[in-house]
């Protein structure tokens, strides 16, 4: 008994039986621009080869196999945006403080590895009611502890006109935080009596009215040191520009796997990048530094923050 027929495969631009599938007009092109058509693809019916595919064949083989997108319209439109409200507000405080502070900037680099293994267990085995914590409950309470060895004096603010810097013993820490409105800072009050999880609710709260939009006065103010991150979008360094009258504000930036080199080996680590920024007028810049190394110091060794 006969073998029952089969339909014929198509491959590739044509049958099976090598035949390519092009009108005369395409293939006299071809031959003109001296194109096998066997090299070209087709996406036609059956794969058969068009005008459209033979001239992307055409300019990919002139550009070296890297298709070149089409250039774009030139256009001359001017698009004038009012800067008003919040975002003048925010204007006339970076001014302010960019032009009256004279800003020490200093950056170092973190080995996180640690600190995310601590973070993902303590998440991943919290009690009901209890927050997913990010790295910002961390490190503020990292500052609590800078803040109480030694370091206090940044955490303070300036009066300009009275020439006064008042050191506070409650830790007041502001969060950046982008808002479809713009830059709002909601303040964590008294992170000094807090323990991590309360930190980390309380960043949830304040950082989800700033949001919302329901933020109060009391949230969006005292704030006595300042905390900016752009969490994934961190990037590796920033100038972060001090939020007046405070005087000294941390910048964090993403935490991403890095070789490095440890005891003569090069390993992979979680590593993140931190910048900061000080009032040279009444923060040395040792002052200044020697915090960031004791917070640094603390991240690196995650069970003496809790």
């Amino acid at each position: 008994q006969a073998a029952a027929s089969t339909p014929s495969k198509i491959t590739g631009s044509g049958t099976s039986s090598g035949k390519v599938l092009a009108s005369p007009t395409v293939r006299k092109a071809a031959r003109q621009a001296g194109i096998e058509l066997t090299t070209v693809s087709g996406t036609g019916p059956a794969g058969r080869i068009s005008k459209a595919d033979l001239e992307a064949h055409i300019e990919s083989t002139a550009s070296g196999g890297i298709k070149i997108s089409t250039p774009g319209v030139s256009q001359d439109g001017i698009t004038e945006i009012p800067i008003r409200g919040l975002r003048r507000k925010i204007a006339e405080q970076m001014v302010k403080s960019y032009t009256t502070i004279p800003h020490f900037s200093y950056f170092d680099e973190v080995d996180v590895t640690e600190l995310e293994l601590l973070r993902q267990w303590m998440n991943a085995n919290r009690s009901e009611g209890q927050p997913k914590l990010t790295y910002i409950s961390f490190i503020m309470q990292a500052l609590v502890k800078a803040f109480q060895s030694g370091h206090g004096k940044i955490n303070s603010r300036y009066d300009d006109e009275a020439e006064v810097m008042s050191q506070h013993d409650a830790v007041n820490i502001g969060v950046a935080t982008q808002t479809e409105r713009g830059l709002y800072v909601p303040v964590v009050h008294h992170v000094e009596g807090m323990d991590i999880w309360g930190t980390g609710h309380e960043v949830i709260r304040v950082s989800s009215a700033a949001r919302e939009g329901i933020a109060s006065l009391e949230e969006l103010s005292g704030s006595t040191f300042t905390i900016t991150s752009l969490g994934r979008d961190g990037g590796t360094g920033a100038t972060p520009i001090i939020n007046c009258p405070e005087v000294g504000i941390l910048g964090v930036h993403s935490a991403v796997e890095r070789a490095v080199v440890r005891d003569g080996k090069i390993v992979i680590r979680r590593m993140m990048n931190l910048s900061s920024s000080f009032d040279h007028r009444v923060i040395d810049g040792a002052d200044g530094a020697a915090l960031v190394q004791e917070v640094k110091r603390l991240l690196e060794h995650p069970m003496e923050i809790l």
